[in-house]
């Protein structure tokens, strides 16, 4: 054999040994976590490379073993052209430099940078690698498959995607596009499931609500408007026995000098019940389906956390006290305010405001309402431990106050 064929051959030995070594790191360095990720989300050129990629390494055990048999191949055969060239010592020398040099150190360092290009380039020739040596490198690939599973599939738990999402803030210094809100909502939707209705809840001891017998007099109208909410819990004797709510808007006909009882001149809505273990995950679907937005934190009397139709579900009977001549008297002022409304009003007014309601509540406008009939009103068991709104899952989500106009005038003021 020819002195040029030789170095030739040696040549190539030595970098087909070196692109081998560079492909094993490369290639196996990377995911199928991360090649997918980057297919689907990455740059341009990176979902191109990585779509061309991803078929090869899905069968990890086998690219693995096709590329170190190569490599293995090449270190081996290249002494044996050396030794024609050198002698013994120099060929176990020479062929010990190239190979830690050219055949690893360069290649392994250039292909950790930028494996996925190199990868995605040579792809047809592994892939023609991977026949000629399949009838090895599967028996073994397969013996790999069943002592050590089936590749590493692993994905980032909970805790380690919130540590990961810090370290892509741009406040973290190491380079992420992240902003502080944008961490901070990430982590607070990844929180958020092991959140109970009892850490966001305002206690009921601090919660705004009005008693069902009480009179909505001049001075109830003005605290309620003080209070700036635009739906307040409706209690029976005690705040802990909340039976529904009344949206504040449903108050602006009613005249403050009658002094008539919530019972008798309001809509009462009935209002969801939930358990103080109840996930806030769970609370936020159920304020989706639009029933409410606005619900009873319970005390948990049992292990099982049910979801919050099912707790509206137990409901019990309560008397009220109704005084039978004042009751009736209430009823002829109730007539005659709603005549005086009908001759305020035009029809068309009329129509809109029906059909407004109409659209709104939807078929489930009755059984949404609570309904007093036979001195007798029914509502929800359990004792009462808090309120819990929309807004306050949605301040867990943000893990940020949201304050309105009111809120912003109550801080000036103190």
């Amino acid at each position: 054999m020819g002195f040029f064929i030789r170095i030739a051959l040696v040549v190539f030995l030595v970098l087909f040994a070196g692109l081998m070594s560079g492909l094993t790191l490369g290639l196996m360095s990377m995911s199928l976590v991360d090649l997918e990720v980057l297919a689907k989300s990455g740059t341009p050129n990176d979902r191109k490379h990585a779509s061309k990629i991803l078929p090869v390494v899905r069968r990890q055990h086998l690219l693995l073993c096709t590329l170190l048999l190569c490599n293995a191949a090449a270190m081996e055969t290249l002494p044996i052209f050396l030794d024609g060239l050198v002698t013994a010592w120099g060929a176990i020398l020479i062929s010990v430099t190239l190979i830690l040099l050219v055949g690893e150190i360069i290649p392994q360092a250039v292909c950790s940078r930028y494996g996925l290009a190199i990868g995605a380039t040579v792809v047809p020739f592994v892939r023609v690698l991977v026949w000629i040596f399949f009838p090895i490198a599967y028996p073994i690939s397969k013996l790999l498959d069943y002592l050590l599973g089936e590749g590493n599939q692993a994905v980032f738990r909970r805790a380690e995607l919130i540590t990961l999402v810090d370290f892509h803030g741009n406040e973290a210094g190491k380079g992420g596009e992240l902003t502080h809100d944008e961490t901070t909502i990430i982590t607070g939707a990844l929180e958020l499931t092991e959140k109970t209705a009892s850490d966001a809840m305002t206690h009921i001891s601090d919660t705004f609500a009005i008693d069902i017998n009480a009179k909505l007099d001049r001075n109830l109208m003005k605290l309620i408007m003080e209070k700036g909410h635009s739906r307040v819990p409706v209690y029976y004797q005690q705040p802990i026995n909340i039976i529904g709510l009344i949206l504040v808007k449903n108050l602006l006909t009613i005249n403050p000098e009658g002094g008539i009882p919530v019972k008798n001149v309001t809509t009462i809505r009935r209002i969801p019940r939930v358990s103080e273990t109840m996930p806030l995950y769970d609370i936020l679907n159920e304020f989706q389906k639009g029933h409410s937005h606005m619900a009873v934190v319970i005390k948990n009397q049992s292990d099982t956390k049910q979801p919050a139709s099912e707790h509206s579900t137990h409901e019990r009977e309560v008397r009220v006290d109704f005084d039978s001549e004042t009751h009736l008297k209430e009823k002829c002022l109730k007539t005659k305010r709603s005549l005086k409304k009908l001759k305020s009003f035009s029809h068309d007014a009329n129509l809109h405001r029906g059909a407004s309601r109409s659209k709104k509540w939807g078929r489930d406008f009755h059984s949404e309402v609570l309904h007093i009939t036979d001195d007798t009103i029914t509502t929800g068991e359990g004792e009462a431990v808090g309120i819990i709104t929309l807004e306050d899952v949605i301040e867990e989500l943000l893990q940020e106050e949201i304050y309105d106009e009111t809120d912003y005038r109550a801080e000036i003021n103190s």
